[in-house]
């Protein structure tokens, strides 16, 4: 009996120092790509006003953007990861590889008839999501319209172009889903780092050649999306042969297979997609405002970093270890590696979402501030960051959360939650915005508190059908990290005001010592007070990063 529990022991360390290590490679993918993208915001902050050339490309981009964060890291890519092992498992590795040709090419075919129908329709998909005054009837500058009388005539334009992009990030999601169930994990993660270098290229040559072809200058950043979707893509198709994959131009939609692919991905694009769709519910109330976009979308980028880094990463490692668990029928595993990936990604984020907090203002300064981005947009943009901070543990955890649902082909009730929480969602925007008279602020703040709530009530539910997840010691912890939080936030705070006093704001220079210093002092203050209270997952975190390195 004791050598069971030892070897039991030993095996869930085991697989949970592989599931620490591949988080690492996948965070470091992450956070290059995350950065690269804030270039990206950097660039379009200081070449386009908020008001106009911003809001038009941010509005013209949601779209296919918002399928991005869907397919590239939601719906498709997971519900692929799912089936595939099971099938891998289940009727050997022949019929998997049979199973992603078919994926292949009936994506290819949905997409592009999606993306045929979306170029045609864009004027009346701009009409129905954008109707606020900041955004129907702005008009251009004369000297840069081209052709446009209004932004969103603009966008209508820059919508079409970018429209495409769908069927590049959907091909891009499968191949990093199939790569992941081998066990792959690093290249598919940095792949997104070459859609930030193809569209910062294309987009900044785009802005100087563009006028001389007649363009709009904003036309270089459309097509860059483009460039950017293709190398994505690219990048990893020779990964796919070399871990045993041969395209063949199989397409069957009545494949058992495929169908459980196309059951599990409708639900799932809903249970997945809460954080999303609120994105875009955000921006349909955000028209009411001129700038009122570009500020929540900067201040979304930024939290974008820390969800990738963390969330995204340890969800992109627990999923095909969770799947893996339950299709071998190890429950007792499954929630030991769920407690686990929770437990690190509230160690991760609870003390970056105080970080952000109390940093707001100066990252938001060092990152967009310059050309055309004004103090008083890095003020609002700072106010927009500080309320979707609130929700950063919620953001990252719901994928958590939502993965353990998928293990069990249970894409349903992440979906009926995902769907209460969207109209939650859409009431507070109507009451925050209409009724009581906010600004863009009440949109991050509502989105924070809906995306928390959606992770909550799926941890209960989840908790309800499993048995139990182990989480008993998951209130201490909590506990110690806010702790600890909260005085690496004094630190952070205090630390920069003394900065301010002594450099102030204007030069480089003291903007980027206002961010790092307080920053660097914050994590050792962080770690520190985390060591005294003895908070274990941390020494686990430490140590796999030791020996790695």
């Amino acid at each position: 009996m004791e050598n069971g529990i030892d070897t039991a022991t030993a095996t869930a360390s085991e697989d949970q120092q592989r599931v620490t290590r591949s988080a690492s490679i996948v965070s470091i993918a992450v956070m290059a790509s995350r950065l690269l993208g804030l270039v990206r915001e950097k660039v379009i902050a200081y070449y386009f006003a908020a008001g106009v050339g911003g809001d038009a490309f941010y509005a013209a981009f949601r779209i296919p953007n918002l399928m991005r964060d869907l397919f590239g890291e939601g719906a498709l890519s997971k519900a692929f990861v799912t089936t595939f092992t099971a099938t891998e498992l289940e009727d050997g590795e022949k019929a998997a590889w049979c199973l992603a040709s078919r994926v292949f090419n009936a994506t290819f075919l949905l997409l592009t008839l999606i993306a045929v129908f979306g170029i045609f329709a864009a004027p009346a998909i701009v009409d129905l999501i954008f109707t606020g005054k900041g955004f129907q009837d702005v008009p251009l500058d004369p000297s840069e319209h081209f052709g446009f009388e209004s932004k969103r005539d603009l966008t209508v334009y820059l919508t079409r172009i970018m429209f495409p992009y769908l069927i590049l990030v959907s091909l891009a999601a499968v191949t990093m889903g199939l790569l992941n169930s081998k066990g792959k994990f690093g290249l598919p993660a940095s792949a997104s780092s070459f859609f930030n270098i193809g569209s910062l290229i294309v987009g900044v040559t785009g802005y100087y050649v563009a006028p001389d072809l007649g363009l709009h200058r904003t036309t270089g950043m459309a097509v860059g999306v483009l460039v950017g979707g293709a190398l994505q893509f690219l990048i990893q198709a020779p990964s796919m042969r070399r871990v045993g994959f041969h395209y063949q131009p199989l397409l069957s939609f009545r494949d058992e297979r495929v169908r459980q692919v196309m059951r599990l991905i409708g639900p799932a694009i809903l249970g997945v997609a809460a954080l999303q769709i609120n994105v875009l519910v955000n921006s349909i109330f955000a028209s009411e405002g001129e700038g009122w976009l570009t500020w929540i979308n900067r201040a979304f980028r930024l939290m974008h970093l820390p969800i990738g880094v963390f969330g995204v990463a340890i969800s992109t490692v627990a999923l095909p270890n969770l799947a893996k668990l339950v299709a071998e029928g190890d429950m007792a595993g499954f929630r030991r590696a769920f407690s686990y990936a929770l437990r690190l990604t509230f160690l991760l984020t609870v003390p970056a979402s105080i970080g952000l907090m109390v940093l707001a203002e100066p990252i938001c300064r060092l990152i967009f501030e310059g050309g055309q981005a004004t103090p008083l947009d890095t003020q609002q943009t700072a106010v927009a960051l500080f309320y979707y901070a609130f929700g950063l543990c919620g953001f990252s955890a719901v994928k958590i959360a939502t993965d353990g649902f998928y293990t069990f082909n249970d894409t349903r009730t992440p979906a009926i939650i995902s769907l209460c929480t969207v109209g939650l969602n859409i009431l507070l925007n109507y009451l925050f915005i209409y009724r009581i008279g906010f600004d863009h602020r009440s949109l991050a703040l509502s989105t924070a508190c809906t995306i928390t709530l959606n992770f909550i009530a799926l941890l209960l539910l989840l908790r309800r059908t499993v048995g139990g997840l182990g989480l008993s010691g998951i209130w201490l912890l909590l506990i110690k990290l806010l702790l600890a939080s909260a005085v690496m936030g004094y630190a952070c705070l205090w630390s920069y005001a003394q900065i301010e006093g002594w450099l102030g704001v204007e030069s480089i220079i003291a903007r980027l010592i206002g961010v790092f210093v307080p920053i660097g002092l914050g994590i050792a203050v962080v770690m520190g007070s985390a060591k005294l209270m003895n908070v274990r997952e941390l020494d686990q975190l430490l140590g796999i990063i030791s020996r790695r390195l």
